[in-house]
């Protein structure tokens, strides 16, 4: 895949961008970290990645944390960032993977696992060496 307009920049696997946004989240603490594979379900992406923070300036620190991650490891930024203070639901576009950072309650009441329940999980713990590069 490559970037437009880029010549012929070459975009890092979207599994790669959704397992550092993973790991940049467990740097942060953040709570029950999944990625989910949804590229068979949606077409408007590959791979959704949910994790949940204990407070709002948690919350803050891992949306920098996964930006920062991306970003410097991988040479990508969010297409669109959407959330405000006090929201509870952060989330960040990359285009094929999407982010999503609730606060604890927030996550209860949408529960986007059970929502999409037959996406595969991927592991991201021992992931990809692309995103432990760096």
């Amino acid at each position: 895949m490559t970037m437009a307009g880029q010549g012929s920049e070459v975009l890092p696997a979207s599994r790669d961008v959704a397992i550092a946004a993973a790991r940049a989240s467990s740097d942060k603490q953040a709570d029950d970290i999944v990625i989910l594979d949804v590229h068979e379900l949606i077409v408007i992406t590959d791979f959704f990645v949910i994790c949940s923070a204990g407070t709002q300036r948690q919350v803050k620190t891992v949306i920098e944390s996964i930006e920062d991650r991306v970003r410097e490891r991988l040479g990508v930024r969010p297409v669109r960032r959407e959330g405000e203070a006090g929201a509870g639901w952060w989330l960040l576009d990359y285009v094929d993977v999407v982010v999503h950072v609730f606060g604890t309650e927030e996550r209860a009441y949408y529960d986007l696992e059970r929502l999409w329940r037959d996406a595969p999980r991927v592991g991201w713990e021992d992931g990809s060496e692309a995103a432990t590069a760096g």
